[in-house]
């Protein structure tokens, strides 16, 4: 883990990333108009590069050309790893474009295709390596049964489709949700051909002519409807054929994000509003939004259709997608994240004792960077409402100041590098006499906050220092697609389990290991999340307590306090994004409950081994 990484106090891992692109017209049509045959490929590379926050650990794109004559590729895809891999895999591109003859015709150029794919991946299981890096291909000497897939997503019932699949007869090579996928649809679509073709043998007999009418014919959203009944999980999966017909799809809980434009000449699908109406050039109304459980689909004519492909269920957008993980340049996250700063003034103000003439306020850079504008705006109309007469005293009190990687492991010393990994601003308070709040937009792990952050700002000698986030505790596994899925993890969980042995109430987490095990046979949907009666006892501002005293150490000599946003000034900010597991255990599908009590069962057992070898040793 690099400890450099991650804009905020600590690093999440975002969302992947999705980019598509579908020429509308003829190749001649881009070279006339603007000069060049890779109008698409430009507007892919930077729909990508755009969204590289989504993934950096991976890249990959696709394209196929409908024109390409037998006898040579119609299938091009490129892939590459690490955080430079969006340049890596364009610079293939572009050599494999610069060594083609000069003489060869736009067909036969590598990567000159009418339909583009691209994806940026964050690893969301753990796995890694090229073979795991979207879009995967599935290719075939038929055009119309070439299929490649790339997603945002992360289905949560893996084993189910696995034992689907093997229980027809098939043998997946990986087990990857992504894989399974487009074996799943692979299979049907081979169907669905092969019965298009004996239908139409008599009255096709060219094969050429018969090719053509199959593919008018294929019916992607039918395949989507056969292959999407056993789907659960949050996801935005996209697809592309050897005939140029592409869709997107996103879940009926409408977890996962999608936006699509197009025009006479293009059409464009991406994770994220702004990237399209900076590419596009397009006003925010231009781009529309997929709805949930429907699909963008366009043929092999360029036609463009939307599907209802699952009905709407459970409506439930991620709120993290809108406090952390999108780019801040769309109008609405903006406005929301400021809200979400701005909402926090009132505990805030109860924090410091109201005494705001000896407080500066900073931001840790800089994801949190909108909401401290809204804090700011928030305490500057808390003045005028008290009829103050001065101006609240804001620094950069933190500074990230070089890449710090974590090479050495030993306990002590790689503790003394992460502290490192900042640098402060000194003489921007008074010492002993200022108080220090400092605003991110979550704490999850709190290794940073320990190791790092609380250990500099103390150097100023604050008197107080208070961390704000401005997402509520997190205290929860996603199990849709982000790298937050252990127990142990989670700061929040951490001080619930610390509180209930202070009290001597511990045997409520024996008692919560008993409940999830008895459901482990269960079928997803008639499990319940019991890992919530671990918070049951304790309300949110003891648990707030309890992590400030478990991520300050002894030697920290300022008064150090947590203050969250609440669940209510969470949906308050995003009205339209209530998703909220991460922090209250709701989860919008019954594979999010299953997923949970099976990250807590494996932390107890993890747990109480460590605990039986501790005890074995002592002995």
């Amino acid at each position: 883990m690099k400890l450099s990484e991650g804009s905020g106090m600590e690093e999440i891992k975002h969302e992947c990333g999705i980019a598509l692109v579908r020429l509308l017209k003829p190749i001649q049509y881009y070279v006339e108009k603007y000069g060049t045959w890779q109008y698409g490929l430009n507007k892919l590379y930077l729909l990508m590069e755009k969204q590289h926050n989504r993934g950096q650990e991976g890249a990959g794109l696709a394209c196929v050309s409908v024109t390409a004559p037998p006898g040579t590729e119609y299938i091009f895809r490129e892939r590459a790893m690490g955080t430079g891999a969006i340049q890596k895999i364009f610079e293939d591109v572009h050599e494999a474009i610069r060594i083609t003859p000069e003489a060869t015709p736009y067909q036969s150029i590598p990567f000159c295709g009418e339909a583009y794919m691209g994806h940026l991946r964050y690893s969301t299981t753990g796995r890694s390596g090229i073979g795991y890096v979207h879009p995967f291909l599935r290719r075939n000497n038929w055009r119309s049964r070439s299929l490649m897939l790339c997603g945002n997503f992360n289905l949560t019932n893996v084993d189910e489709i696995f034992e689907q699949l093997v229980n027809q007869g098939q043998h997946p090579r990986l087990y990857s949700d992504t894989l399974m996928i487009l074996e799943m649809m692979g299979s049907l679509l081979d169907n669905e051909v092969h019965k298009l073709y004996e239908q139409y043998k008599p009255e096709y007999p060219n094969g050429e002519s018969i090719n053509k009418k199959i593919a008018e014919e294929i019916d992607l959203a039918k395949i989507l409807r056969q292959s999407s009944q056993s789907w659960d999980g949050g996801y935005v999966i996209c697809g592309m054929t050897g005939t140029t017909q592409m869709f997107a799809f996103r879940d009926p809980c409408g977890i996962r994000p999608a936006f699509y434009y197009h025009d006479d000449e293009i059409a464009v699908i991406a994770s994220e509003r702004p990237v399209i109406q900076t590419v596009m050039n397009v006003d925010a109304g231009n781009v529309k939004e997929l709805c949930p459980g429907q699909a963008i689909l366009i043929n092999e004519n360029g036609k463009i259709n939307l599907e209802q492909i699952l009905q709407p269920q459970n409506i439930l957008p991620c709120s993290f997608e809108r406090i952390y993980f999108s780019r801040g340049s769309d109008r609405d996250i903006y406005a929301e994240r400021k809200k979400l700063g701005e909402i926090l003034v009132r505990p805030i103000l109860q924090t410091i004792d109201r005494d705001l003439k000896n407080t500066v306020f900073s931001f840790i850079p800089n994801t949190a960077e909108v909401a401290f504008y809204g804090m700011m705006e928030g305490l500057d109309n808390y003045l005028r409402e008290q009829k103050m007469d001065f101006r609240v005293r804001q620094e950069k009190v933190a500074i990230k100041d070089i890449k710090l990687r974590t090479f050495i492991t030993e306990g002590s010393s790689r503790e003394d590098l992460a502290a490192h990994v900042y640098d402060i601003t000194y003489g921007s308070i008074h010492p002993y006499q200022d108080n220090l709040v400092v605003i991110d937009d979550s704490i999850v792990r709190g290794t940073t906050l320990k190791q790092s952050i609380i250990k500099i700002l103390d150097r100023l000698h604050p008197k107080k220092i208070i961390i704000v986030s401005s997402s509520p505790q997190v205290r929860y596994p996603d199990c849709y697609g982000i790298d937050m899925n252990r127990m142990e993890e989670f700061a929040a969980f951490r001080a619930a389990i610390a509180l209930l042995e202070e009290r001597g109430i511990q045997e409520i987490i024996d008692e919560t290991y008993r409940k999830c095990k008895a459901q482990q046979g269960l079928p997803k949907e008639e499990i319940t999340n019991y890992v919530k009666d671990i918070y049951k006892p304790f309300t949110a501002e003891e648990i707030s307590e309890k992590m400030a005293e478990m991520l300050t150490t002894p030697e920290t000599q300022a008064d150090v306090h947590i203050v969250f946003q609440s669940l209510e000034g969470l949906h308050n900010a995003c009205p339209r994004h209530p998703g909220d597991w991460y922090f209250s255990g709701n989860y919008p599908t019954p594979g999010g409950n299953k997923m949970v009590n099976n990250a807590f069962i494996g932390f107890y057992e993890k747990s109480r081994l460590s605990a039986t070898r501790s005890d074995s040793i002592n002995a």
